[in-house]
């Protein structure tokens, strides 16, 4: 987003606070995400079946316990949030009847009261009507000290939770939160009279056969091969209009591609096409195949527990060993763009002067010569008894990234450096593997912002350490106080001219502590099948997803 563009630059701070709960374009739209006239327009007519392939297995059904991008591959088909965002950054009205803001008394000048307007038609899964209980409910379950929460952010700040009625909900902001509108937009609803009823949420068997609001129902799960959705014929919104949707798990992605070939699967999924089946894909007859950026970001991350990687000499040597440019033309065929941020280009917080990497291993050498790591008579480096010795760990059966393992495990063998390669199935490798912080170093794509807005506390602040103790995704227990206190001030600013900096300053310590090397910027080949309708991409969400109500047959 350019400063042109963004509507946020000629703002006062009230006017901010009000465009700040309507999204990039200051604009209120009803319905549900994906939502166009034409659609509306038709009758709703439910037929036929869907089959979606996910190269990793979702496994976390309750979408508030710590997952992965796929897991709310599920979650979005099942749950629905208060209000969504939409690929142009509008915040749309789901459970929620309209969008708050300061113009219609939702949210006070200040930022700091709240109020909630529900729908009156909405009903869960069983039949239970839905209501402000269920919200009130979810937003305590999230900040809950007993429950395995993924995210407190945001959530911890707010007090006086009142249901005013069973279609309004009210609360106080401990002190104002820019990022908490694009939460609440990726913070589905969970059903009070179900889950509340549990003595222990951790295990309750609703984690497991999840009852939501959503576009379709549970049906089964054959743990390794599928998950079977049912239509929700009394479903709010627009859709669905399909009747059974079905998610593939086909771990190979190779196999994945040939399954879209042969007709098997009718939407490419996470993680797409492969680069290098591109060139062929694009000509496919009775297929749509298009390239597509992303705001996910590849890199090489380190777990900052480990003794080896303590020393930020080691971290810099190694991403002075790794031959980025190389590796994007030889293994995805040039289509993802190089970075040294975690903030997708597009955006309007992305620092662009962050130094460049530089493939040097003569300077790698010498770093580490210079920090005191010798070679040993294995060839390995070592230093007060710590060997530069380490697993790296990504999913099983994706072949690319095994390749740019092996690309890495070579370069770093030339400067006395031993990485073993150890992948997991994902089921295993996105589990506590990775939310626990079990592993050594890791490749990993992730979408760090939450939908546009650039708060990163779930990853960066030092609490938000699932290993210890903390709710979030700071899996490389990465801790530095000054990004804490940039994160707390850029959370309290609301026009966004003025938040800039704080985030261009966090990029700049994140690109100099390392604790994690990125690599590049996804552009992902996405497919379909012809006739298939509405696959819109959404850089806003972590999945692709996010509007299946609205998918159908032409």
């Amino acid at each position: 987003m350019s400063d042109q563009n963004n509507p946020f630059m000629k703002t006062t701070r009230r006017q901010a606070l009000g465009l700040m709960a309507l999204g990039a374009s200051g604009l209120v739209l009803s319905g549900l995400p994906g939502m166009g006239k034409a659609l509306a327009d038709q009758p709703k007519t439910i037929k036929g079946q869907l089959t979606v392939g996910f190269s990793q297995e979702p496994t976390v059904f309750n979408p508030h316990m710590p997952h992965i991008e796929v897991d709310e591959g599920i979650h979005f088909s099942i749950f629905d949030t208060l209000f969504s965002v939409d690929p142009s950054g509008k915040f749309v009205a789901a459970l929620a009847a309209e969008v708050p803001t300061v113009e219609n008394g939702g949210i006070s000048a200040d930022g700091l009261i709240w109020k909630v307007k529900l729908r009156d038609d909405v009903k869960w899964h069983d039949g239970k009507p839905f209501t402000a209980e269920d919200v009130k409910f979810t937003i305590e379950l999230l900040v809950d000290p007993d429950f395995r929460s993924w995210r407190r952010t945001g959530h911890e700040l707010v007090r006086d939770l009142t249901v005013v009625s069973p279609t309004e909900i009210t609360w106080r902001m401990e002190k104002p939160f820019a990022p908490y509108p694009s939460i609440l937009a990726s913070t589905f609803i969970t059903p009070k009279h179900i889950l509340g009823a549990e003595a222990d949420k951790n295990m309750a068997a609703f984690n497991n056969a999840p009852v939501g609001t959503g576009p379709f129902k549970w049906s089964e799960r054959v743990a390794g091969d599928h998950i079977l959705l049912d239509a929700n014929p009394d479903y709010f919104g627009d859709g669905p209009y399909v009747e059974k949707l079905i998610y593939k798990y086909i771990p190979d992605l190779n196999v994945m591609y040939t399954q879209f070939k042969t007709g098997d699967i009718d939407v490419v999924g996470l993680q797409w096409i492969t680069p290098d089946h591109y060139d062929e894909a694009k000509g496919l007859e009775g297929k749509a195949v298009n390239v597509v950026p992303g705001s996910t970001i590849e890199s090489f991350t380190f777990n900052m527990e480990r003794p080896q990687f303590k020393d930020p000499a080691v971290r810099e040597a190694l991403y002075h060993a790794i031959d980025k440019q190389s590796i994007i033309d030889a293994l995805y065929y040039g289509l993802p763009t190089p970075t040294e941020s975690y903030v997708p280009q597009q955006s309007f917080y992305f620092n662009p002067d962050l130094p460049k990497h530089e493939y040097d291993i003569e300077k790698a050498k010498k770093l580490l010569d210079d920090a005191g790591w010798a070679a040993g008579a294995d060839g390995i480096r070592a230093k007060d008894g710590v060997k530069l010795s380490f697993t790296c760990s990504t999913t099983a059966g994706n072949h690319i990234r095994e390749q740019v393992q092996q690309y890495m495990q070579q370069s770093f063998k030339d400067i006395g450096v031993e990485m073993t390669i150890s992948n997991l199935p994902p089921a295993v490798m996105w589990g506590d593997y990775w939310m626990l912080s079990k592993f050594d170093t890791v490749i990993v794509g992730l979408d760090f912002l939450t939908g546009s807005d650039p708060d990163t506390s779930d990853y960066f602040r030092s609490n938000s350490s699932p290993a210890k103790g903390g709710a979030g995704q700071n899996t490389w227990q990465y801790a530095n106080k000054e990004v804490d206190n940039l994160l707390t001030k850029g959370g309290e600013i609301f026009v966004p001219e003025e938040r800039k900096a704080v985030y261009l300053k966090i990029q700049e310590i994140m690109r100099k502590d390392m604790p994690f090397l990125p690599l590049f910027q996804y552009a992902t080949v996405r497919g379909h099948k012809q006739g298939v309708e509405n696959v819109i991409p959404n850089v806003n969400v972590r999945i692709d997803t996010w509007n299946v109500a609205t998918w159908r047959w032409a």
